[in-house]
């Protein structure tokens, strides 16, 4: 852990491939004391999966540049990827270096990418896991920092233990704190803060997940969901803990088994000892002497010391390429068929009993990746929290989520009354910026719509979409200048945006006119 992250130049490994999809080629390299990442892809029709398409055809852009990598995340045992800035927004690399194959491809979930994906923003929420003391983004993007993201490399001493100011100045005589002290949901948030993630997590109102501090209960912060009917990790990388709390195991220990029941925070066990170390953790348990006065050590398949072979499987990740799982429902035997497929997509808590406005919307999270059941239920959970709890009005998330859920049912006036009250609350919900804008200009409100893409492009240019319809607008209504001004900008961040290139190019070389119609 202490070595998640850090300056760029204390972990880079170098990249030397071409993205067959895209046809980019990548490199990472060290010149003079920095790493960088160039990318550079000649001109070439675009082709479908099916086949290549006509060389009349639209044909990729000419594409070539290179960035400062200026940190690393992950310690590279699994993977690593690297972060970037532009002008004061942090991004993640579009590239990962994947341990397990020895592999650089791909950012997972773009893989197949035809474009170059250089607008992944970077979080708090991510980066609190991997790093210390996290910074809080600024309130117009989350991934807008005043300064550094974050203040050190790597999981440090205060990331489990709180503040170790005291204890420094006591010179070690003032301790720091004991988990072992605390009560055990307070204990076991410690490590699940970030080996905690469900099928779906949804935060407090009004909680960040970089304000999380040991000690805390970390279900004060956020509520996680997982699919009611499945068992085991489901194939997601940071699973464990829901899958534990199925196991008999931890059902029969109860709150005397944790993770550091098996797990050494400090440090791990070496490869050859790798087997032999967690056997010792499974017969704390099961190391009992039979009434022969033989022990369970000595008959229990003592050929083999890997008990995870016979009761923890071992499935490809889901979430993370190139990677596998080691599934925490502890079976006594292993089945061919590891996870039950549950019979609808309905959602179940771990941890406390949620609020309508949790569930609500981690179905909206769900609607978002297709699921229109999940729609229509968050929209009947969101809408009864909306009325019951007066503190809704100031819920940007809820009424947001409202709006696009409404949206996407063709609700629109009922969408733009959402999307405003989000925006009373939060004027940089980039969202119900773009969403909104889209209503209105759809109503022939051109002006409004023009004014909202801009305050969501301008203060998030991770919202392509909304510098593309900026700049179509001001085309259109005659401002070549601000049109070429706003694509120039989107391009700084996407250069391999296909819309833009091309409406740039056209409105240089005067096939697009921008003229008032």
């Amino acid at each position: 852990m202490a070595n998640a992250s850090g300056p760029a130049i204390d972990g880079v490994i170098p990249a030397d491939f071409l993205h067959a999809a895209s046809g980019i080629h990548y490199r990472v390299y060290e010149e003079n004391g920095k790493v960088w990442m160039s990318y550079q892809r000649e001109a070439h029709p675009r082709a479908t999966d099916a086949k290549p398409e006509p060389a009349t055809a639209v044909p990729f852009n000419r594409l070539s540049g290179h960035l400062e990598f200026l940190y690393f995340i992950g310690s590279g045992k699994r993977g690593r990827t690297y972060l970037f800035k532009q002008e004061g927004y942090w991004f993640e690399s579009p590239i990962n270096w994947y341990a397990k194959k020895g592999v650089w491809d791909m950012t997972p979930n773009h893989l197949v990418d035809r474009e170059m994906p250089l607008t992944l923003p970077v979080d708090p929420g991510c980066l609190h896991c991997h790093a210390t003391r996290a910074a809080s983004s600024l309130p117009d993007g989350r991934n807008h920092y005043a300064d550094t993201p974050f203040a050190f490399g790597g999981i440090a001493c205060e990331a489990c233990h709180g503040n170790g100011s005291g204890h420094v100045a006591s010179q070690g005589k003032l301790p720091m704190l004991r988990l072992d002290a605390l009560e055990p949901v307070r204990r076991d948030s410690v490590c699940l803060n970030c080996h905690l993630e469900g099928q779906t997590a949804v935060d407090r109102q009004g909680r960040r997940p970089e304000d999380f501090k040991p000690g805390d209960n970390l279900f004060d912060f956020a509520q996680f969901f997982v699919y009611r009917g499945v068992t085991g990790s489901g194939g997601r990388a940071t699973s464990q803990w829901e899958a534990l709390l199925a196991s008999e195991c931890k059902k029969k220990s109860g709150e005397r088994m944790t993770c550091t029941t098996c797990h050494d925070p400090h440090g791990g066990p070496s490869e050859e000892d790798r087997a032999a170390f967690y056997r010792q953790r499974c017969l704390s348990c099961h190391g009992r002497t039979g009434s022969d006065g033989t022990s369970f050590a000595a008959t229990h398949h003592p050929e083999n010391l890997d008990c995870t072979v016979c009761h923890m499987a071992r499935a490809a990740s889901s979430d993370i390429a190139h990677e596998q799982v080691t599934d925490h429902l502890i079976r006594k035997h292993i089945t061919p068929r590891l996870d039950t497929t549950p019979a609808g997509r309905e959602l179940e808590a771990v941890g406390p009993t949620p609020r309508d406005r949790e569930f609500g919307l981690a179905y909206a999270q769900m609607a978002e990746r297709g699921d229109q059941e999940a729609g229509r239920r968050a929209i009947k959970l969101l809408t009864r929290d909306e009325e019951e709890e007066k503190g809704a009005s100031k819920d940007p998330e809820l009424h947001s989520q409202l709006g696009f859920l409404e949206q996407v049912s063709g609700h629109t006036d009922k969408a733009a009354a959402e999307y405003e009250q989000a925006l009373q609350a939060n004027p940089f919900d980039s969202v119900a910026l773009g969403d909104l804008a889209l209503i209105k200009a759809k109503q022939h409100q051109y002006a409004e719509a023009e004014q909202l893409w801009k305050a969501a492009f301008d203060h998030d240019p991770v919202q392509t979409g909304a510098g593309l319809n900026l700049a179509i607008v001001a085309c259109e209504t005659g401002n070549r200048a601000e049109a070429l001004r706003t694509l120039d900008r989107l391009l700084v961040f996407a250069p391999d945006n296909g819309q833009a290139h091309n409406l740039a190019m056209e409105i240089r070389s005067g096939k697009v006119s921008c003229s008032p119609r």
